[in-house]
């Protein structure tokens, strides 16, 4: 899930010390910054007849001590700005209070047992969690907190066996994609010798007889380049019980095709291995796959044409049920009998709603929609006959009804922007949903309220957006509003609870998310229309979305901050130097702010199906013209920007945010602060611990209280 922020009282009242102090009012003045001097080279790359400049080209060294000379300098001028801002600290004791709250994940049951995580509020890591039934006191499977001493080794994923004995699961340090992978016996909770090393983009998946499990990796890496070299081949392997890892046996590869991911199922029938092929983050992409009961090597190309976007569902022997795009662009469920010339057989037609994923449970269809960026769930039986739609408690977020054909419940997760993640069990004979466990957490929510609206855009597109916020909040355009967005590789945000936000709107904000082309809110035709030579209709919504709430007197320019990370923290670069005006304050996430050169670490190169590449004369032209770092204009006035990377992110490596910062120091003539916030011990975001979390989102807040010029009570 995104972490996202937010808050809402006008005042917010916290005790300073345990006597009784009475509140004051502290001012919102930022401390004077001096920035480091970041030295420029004479770099420059010629493409396509354009001489474009690269003065910071050094910063891409991460290992170099010059580079680790200005990380260290750059991070000394933040936290000392931080650590003067007087409402840093009774922000960050305030979230801790609001964090504090039981956590739980969707129960899976497997071998007669349930399986969930479990974190008692302010760990680091969620527990791993076992039960012979749910109710009674669990038994620790799996504690991650016990893996290092700061809690940064994350767990990533788990695979059961059929029959309970086994636990398959991978761990990531310091944010790394990097994963190993172990295996740890249920019962006795000790773990076996064998060790799978240099994993990344791939999960489990244990054979049916318990005795080994399919996986993908890559060739291990040069160490010096463990963290920013390209990744190509990934080769698809079956790891036996009790052997050590050079004997694993090669499944499939593709020496002819160095872009190609796999990932390998085991339907539950036991008799399938589906390979899912992918190519980049592209959504088109082929599936194969082999009959395990045949003793043949052959591994059969069941949709080898990467013309549509397919998900494997389930089978009823040869008879694959797939959720695709195909000729439906928000999505149909279809049939394919694989012993048959292949044929789509339609099972549940496309509607008005985007369809993004599909189980079956207890011989019933479980289909997930997207209506307007919130959930709908539909059930239908295996012939696609309509029986029922899944009622929830509001606006929100829909997760979970995984299962097996013969389960009779199942167990699912709805959560929205000022709803916790409550678990419920969903009974399939009664067409009932119970609740199992809803969190306690340190806030009434029926004082806030969420509205979703809808802008037009630049070109007239209609866009939605939630904007979340105090009951009775005025409208008088004087209110402090955090707009997120992140648009692109056809991700959806939905209605997420988060104790940062909530701290957000406790503290007067507004908190509005606009679901921008380039996401999958609206099936693929929305998702296109934000890529490559579109992707400037990304960044025209984002604009609209803050001038509609400036319009609509909800906020004022000198009161809107804007935020997103990953491809969001692109978002935040490209409409900050697009618009520099319309902000006071930006908050680029883990960015990737040099179009031009993405492709040329780790995993870059996959992203080209959503940005395209400058390697093309027609798409350098696009790139060129929104690339964050390129439009950096010496003698302009940005927003106060606080740029936060980590140094162990080796998905969108941090040179993007260095040089990024870099330039914009330069390059600010405003009173905003330009600085940068690096982690040490973290990566991209994923399982970055909670201590960390919450001294990350407090800042930020610190941040923008000071560079809104808010008042705050405290």
């Amino acid at each position: 899930m995104n972490a996202l922020f937010g808050f809402g009282a006008l005042a917010l009242a916290i005790l300073l010390d345990a006597s009784g102090a009475l509140a004051q009012n502290l001012a919102a003045s930022a401390p004077s910054v001096n920035y480091p001097p970041t030295e420029r080279v004479d770099q420059f790359d010629d493409y396509h007849g354009t001489r474009v400049a690269d003065p910071y080209r050094w910063l891409e060294d991460s290992n170099s001590p010059k580079t680790r000379a200005w990380v260290e300098a750059q991070n000394k001028v933040t936290f000392a700005y931080l650590e003067g801002l007087p409402y840093r600290k009774p922000l960050k004791e305030r979230l801790t209070k609001i964090w504090n709250y039981e956590k739980y994940g969707i129960p899976n049951r497997e071998g007669g047992r349930f399986f969930f995580t479990r974190n008692s509020g302010l760990q680091n890591q969620s527990v791993l969690y076992t039960a012979a039934k749910l109710g009674e006191t669990p038994r620790v499977l799996l504690d991650p907190n016990a893996l290092s001493k700061d809690g940064t080794v994350a767990l990533t994923g788990i695979d059961i066996t059929d029959d309970g004995r086994y636990l398959a699961y991978g761990t990531a340090a310091s944010g790394s994609d990097w994963q190993q992978w172990r295996v740890r016996e249920v019962a006795t909770g000790r773990d076996l010798p064998d060790v799978i090393r240099w994993v990344k983009f791939s999960e489990a998946s244990w054979s049916k007889d318990g005795k080994g499990f399919f996986y993908s990796r890559y060739d291990e890496p040069n160490a010096a380049g463990q963290f920013k070299d390209v990744n190509y081949f990934q080769k698809l392997y079956f790891h036996r019980l009790g052997t050590p890892q050079d004997q694993d046996v090669l499944v499939y590869e593709r020496k002819d095709q160095k872009e190609w991911g796999f990932g390998g199922e085991v339907s539950e029938d036991g008799r399938y291995l589906v390979i899912n092929v992918s190519q980049g983050t592209d959504p088109k992409n082929r599936i194969f796959y082999k009959d395990l009961q045949n003793n043949s090597d052959r591994v059969m190309e069941l949709l080898p044409g990467a013309d549509a976007a397919y998900t494997f569902i389930g089978n009823d022997g040869p008879r694959f049920w797939f959720v695709t795009d195909k000729e439906a662009p928000r999505g149909r469920l279809v049939l394919i009998d694989t012993t048959r010339p292949l044929q789509l057989q339609e099972v549940v037609a496309q509607t008005d709603a985007t369809l993004q994923s599909a189980d079956i449970v207890g011989e019933r269809l479980f289909l997930r929609y997207l209506k307007d960026a919130r959930s709908q769930v539909k059930v239908f039986d295996l012939k696609g006959k309509f029986l029922s739609e899944v009622a929830f408690p509001g606006l929100g977020t829909v997760t979970g009804f995984s299962g097996k054909r013969t389960d009779s419940e199942t167990f699912y997760a709805f959560t929205s922007f000022t709803t916790p993640t409550t678990i419920y069990r969903y009974d399939l004979p009664t067409a009932k949903s119970t609740v199992l466990f809803q969190p306690q957490v340190d806030f009434d929510p029926g004082e806030y309220t969420t509205e979703q609206v809808f802008f037009h855009s630049k070109d007239a597109t209609r866009v939605p957006m939630f904007i979340t916020y105090k009951k009775g909040t005025p409208r008088n355009a004087r209110h402090p509003t955090y707009l997120y967005g992140y648009g692109g590789f056809n991700v959806s945000l939905t209605p997420t609870f988060s104790p940062a936000n909530l701290l957000w709107l406790e503290m007067g904000g507004l908190y509005a998310v606009a679901n921008l082309r380039g996401g999958g809110e609206y099936g693929e035709d929305w998702h296109q229309a934000g890529t490559k030579l579109n992707k400037q209709n990304v960044f025209d919504d984002f604009i609209a979305a803050a001038e509609y709430l400036i319009a609509h007197k909800y906020t004022a320019s000198e009161k809107l901050a804007i935020g997103g990370g990953s491809n969001g923290g692109l978002l935040v670069g490209a409409a900050m130097t697009q618009r520099p005006e319309l902000f006071a304050a930006a908050l680029p996430a883990v960015g990737v702010m040099d179009m031009l050169r993405f492709t040329k670490f780790t995993i870059g190169w996959a992203w080209v199906s959503d940005y395209g590449s400058a390697e093309e004369r027609e798409q350098f032209q696009a790139l060129y013209a929104y690339s964050p770092l390129h439009n950096l204009k010496a003698g302009r006035r940005y927003p106060a920007t606080l740029v936060t990377t980590a140094q162990s992110d080796d998905r969108v490596v941090p040179a993007h945010s260095y040089k990024f910062t870099a330039a914009l120091q330069a390059a600010q003539a405003g009173e905003g602060p330009v600085l940068i916030r690096i982690e040490t011990k973290a990566g991209h975001g994923a399982g970055k611990p909670t201590a960390k979390l919450i001294e990350e989102a407090a800042d930020r807040w610190a941040f923008l209280v000071a560079n809104l010029r808010m008042q705050l009570k405290f």
